[in-house]
């Protein structure tokens, strides 16, 4: 973490200096906003704490709840959440209370007696395997809460406006009119854009007249979290039980005590007219003690309970105009699916990740409004992605035995699409902000449209070990990477140009780093770097401060074993990589073509931004 580079801080470091439109920030909500955010939700609270780190601009979160939610439904945290929570700065602290899903266990019918269960398989889970990061599982409402802080603690101070019900909304050609209701009474809000972050019953998605596409897949599942006594073995790893009874996914929950269950209770009529869901408590626990035998739990608390059914649907259209959209819709807003994936808040808090930065760039004049047709572009497609892994998993989670041929199929399906469901299977298509002819084999571990997968090297100026993509914020600029060549002459002649591309698309008297954070790896050992272009040397804040966390070195070295030039199988004549700010690579690049560097960011950001002695210089340089 860096401070001080705005002066002497003595207090909480995370609480950055109040700026902008945080400065005397009004309680009441304001008659015209830039952005307006309704709902509260992991997508909603997300893209608050991003928009919190734009404080040119006016957002405001509106939530029908009269405070904070006190239980949250969902709970699974996969580990491309924890790497977005780093970036938002608070991975560390909600992993400490979490619980960590290390193993998973796989239950089934004893051949010897098949009214009894037995476990088939235990496996470990996959969130060490393919990630720093790991698989977790803590209450959605300490997830909110986390990110009201960073958006509390931004420099806009955002926080959410409790008690304000969305009404309706109309499109106009440059604004949105929202009606609203408050303890005045109704009002009308004038917003540049609006997102839509409130659920699966979305008022925003009626309003601009989009539908869900999907059915219902006719199976109920009762879920809750439960304190209990109990004689099952495995009561603190997360199990998939298959019995003749039917099915439960059981997943301990942070703290030690608490258990979430997915009770499975059966097909739904056609003409059930969903009185499934008025199942009672009782007839829950009975289903699960059916399931469990030979052992059994003895329910001392149930802090939460309902009865779903399982749906999957996508929203026909994630924003109301493809071609000049003003409302984007995210989460379950525009894509439903059952629980057991641990993928609902993990997908919609992607959503604000991916709009979030759009929207400060477009608003704040650093890209042109065609930058916001991408979002329905890219976030469209994953959904669906998810409800097809969600199908099938659902199905196989609700199998009876007689229909299992292979008693291993869930637990090698599980570990096969590891990937999918940890958040890193996510690919960006060619746009705008995706290069679509990046030199990919100078960087073949960088996949470009996939997110940048950090590893471990050794900072400069200090020796420390530290992995590059942790250095990343969330703080809504572009990440570009300099991987230099053994001799470091062709990183030098790169940067020279390199600086004057930064300066042309950087505002007049921002710091040098203050759209784009370049960085260099050096191949070899730390300790034999000592000559480095002052354009990964900047100076920041109103005091002038070098920057000195901007220059790495490969090599393994006391306290690292990784060399990432090897293990992302960077070339010997190096490569650069660009990464948007939502962590996805955008391009790979030789450091032989600044060109094409500058050609990439003249097609992203909105134009020329400093004075022609720069453009001349660029182009001089370039030439």
């Amino acid at each position: 973490m860096q401070f001080h580079h705005h002066g002497y801080v003595s207090g909480d470091p995370r609480v950055q200096n109040a700026a902008g439109t945080g400065v005397d920030r009004p309680e009441r909500l304001p008659d015209e906003v830039d952005v307006l955010i309704v709902g509260s939700g992991p997508a909603g609270m997300l893209l608050a704490a991003q928009m919190s780190q734009f404080p040119q601009l006016t957002t405001r979160l509106i939530e029908k709840r009269e405070g904070r939610l006190p239980l949250g439904q969902a709970d699974g945290i996969q580990p491309r959440s924890v790497e977005t929570f780093q970036a938002f700065g608070f991975a560390d602290r909600i992993t400490a209370e979490a619980y960590n899903i290390g193993w998973m266990n796989f239950w089934a019918p004893d051949p010897e007696d098949p009214a009894k269960i037995v476990r088939t398989t235990r496996t470990e889970d996959y969130g060490f395997k393919i990630s720093e990061f790991p698989h977790l599982i803590v209450n959605q409402a300490r997830v909110l809460d986390y990110f009201a802080e960073a958006a509390a603690d931004g420099p806009a101070r955002i926080r959410p406006d409790y008690g304000v019900e969305f009404l309706g909304l109309e499109v106009h050609d440059d604004h949105v009119e929202v009606r609203v209701r408050t303890d005045e009474g109704e009002r009308t809000i004038r917003a540049k854009y609006v997102a839509g972050c409130d659920g699966a019953r979305s008022g925003v998605r009626q309003a601009i007249g989009r539908t869900h596409v999907g059915a219902a897949a006719r199976h109920a599942w009762g879920v809750m979290d439960v304190l209990v006594e109990t004689d099952f073995p495995d009561w603190r790893i997360k199990c998939a039980i298959n019995a003749a009874a039917g099915n439960i996914l059981h997943i301990p929950r942070e703290g030690g005590y608490l258990s979430r269950m997915y009770i499975d209770l059966g097909e739904v009529a056609a003409d059930d007219d969903h009185r499934v869901r008025q199942t009672p408590i009782d007839e829950v626990i009975r289903r699960a003690n059916e399931i469990l035998h030979p052992y059994s739990i003895d329910v001392k608390q149930v802090a939460w309970h309902s009865v779903y059914e399982v749906g999957h649907r996508v929203t026909d259209q994630f924003v109301d105009d493809l071609d000049s959209p003003r409302v984007f819709l995210t989460g379950d807003a525009c894509h439903t699916h059952s629980a057991k994936a641990g993928q609902g808040m993990n997908v919609s808090m992607q959503d604000g990740f991916n709009l979030g930065w759009k929207l400060g760039h477009v608003l704040t004049g650093l890209a042109s409004a065609d930058l916001l047709r991408t979002y329905d572009d890219e976030r469209r497609p994953v959904a669906q992605q998810l409800i097809d892994f969600d199908r099938e998993w659902s199905s196989l989670m609700a199998r009876k035995p007689g229909e299992i041929t292979d008693p291993a199929e869930l637990s090698t399906y599980y570990l096969a699409t590891a990937e999918f469901p940890s958040g890193f299977m996510t690919h960006y298509g060619p746009s705008a902000i995706t290069a679509d002819a990046p030199a990919q084999e100078l960087a073949s571990g960088f996949p470009v449209g996939k997110r940048f997968k950090s590893v471990e090297v050794v900072r400069v100026c200090d020796g420390n070990p530290v992995h590059l993509g942790h250095h990343a914020k969330a703080d809504g600029r572009w990440r570009v990477y300099a991987f230099a060549d053994a001799e470091g002459s062709a990183l030098r002649e790169w940067a020279t140009a390199a600086r004057d591309i930064v300066e042309r698309f950087t505002p007049e008297g921002a710091d040098l780093d203050a759209v784009f954070d370049v960085k260099a790896v050096y191949p070899g050992r730390w300790e034999d770097v000592v000559d480095v272009p002052d354009l990964f040397r900047p100076r920041s804040g109103p005091l002038g401060l070098t920057d000195g966390e901007k220059v790495f070195a490969a090599a393994p070295s006391a306290w690292t074993s990784a060399d990432i030039f090897a293990e992302r199988e960077i070339v010997a004549e190096g490569a650069v990589v660009v990464v948007r700010p939502d962590q996805y690579v955008a391009h790979v690049l030789p450091l032989t073509d600044p060109a094409g560097l500058e050609r990439f960011f003249a097609g992203v950001m909105a134009g020329p931004r400093r004075n022609d002695a720069v453009h001349r210089r660029l182009a001089q340089t370039l030439r």
